[in-house]
């Protein structure tokens, strides 16, 4: 996206987006555009919907039951859907809210929450977290909001995956794994479909990691020598991920 349009709002909306159509918000977005974001007829904002890119609006209507935008321009083409899946243990609600963010951040393209042996919670609000999402995209100038699928356990996952995505390697953070290795486990996956899966806090149970180091498609990596808070952990082993074998090297 241009530049000189980073000092604009921009908002995610889930119609289709076409130069020169005229986009009527509902009732819900109007507000959050006129008395959040504090926009007013004639005010400029960038507009986008995951899918047909970026695109420069403007408030032609500021009816309060429901504003009419017009698309002026098509600013930005739609970047490619990330192919990183995120598998973690739901946190309490304020940290959730913050890895569900970071995560968007750091270009995950399925998130999903799992249910561990340690779980510290089962109260998960997927629609909230969707929210979260989407509150970090338009912030951070992503084009591609993740898609945020409903829980499952870990037994479950693991024996969809068996079936289904045995391809695709599931990478865990394992406190045992040898610290100096991750970097070269991860090149050795190169060019293969990737998840991440986190656990708690406490980690994963004895009988949950033996579980993970017996399929085919887990690789277990070390986040280093320090023990992470599992929020700060998502964000170190996506940084190491995309670093190496993603969209930061």
């Amino acid at each position: 996206m241009p530049r000189h349009h980073k000092t604009l709002s921009r908002l995610y909306v889930e119609a289709d987006l076409k130069v020169g159509e005229e986009l009527k918000l509902d009732k819900a977005q109007t507000n959050y555009l006129l008395n959040v974001m504090r926009k007013k007829e004639g005010d400029k904002f960038v507009l986008f919907n995951g899918r047909d890119g970026a695109f420069l609006a403007e408030i032609a209507d500021a009816h309060r039951k429901g504003a009419t935008i017009d698309l002026v321009e098509r600013v930005a083409e739609q970047s490619p859907a990330s192919d990183l899946w995120y598998f973690f243990a739901p946190l309490k609600s304020a940290r959730l809210d913050y890895m569900v963010q970071k995560a968007t951040e750091m270009g995950v393209g399925h998130m999903q929450p799992v249910l561990t042996q340690h779980t510290q919670t089962n109260r998960i609000k997927i629609d909230k977290m969707r929210a979260h999402a989407i509150e970090a995209a338009e912030q951070c100038e992503i084009l591609n909001v993740p898609q945020v699928h409903e829980e499952s356990t870990l037994d479950r996952l693991l024996d969809a995956w068996e079936s289904d995505h045995k391809d695709r390697m599931l990478i865990f953070a394992d406190e045992e794994a040898p610290i100096e290795g991750a970097a070269k486990s991860l090149k050795e996956i190169e060019g293969k479909p990737i998840g991440l899966i986190i656990g708690p806090e406490g980690g994963f149970s004895e009988g949950e990691r033996e579980l993970l180091r017996g399929k085919p498609f887990c690789l277990p990596i070390s986040l280093g020598p320090r023990i992470l808070r599992a929020d700060t952990a998502a964000v170190a082993a996506l940084a190491i991920i995309q670093s190496n074998i993603g969209d930061l090297r």
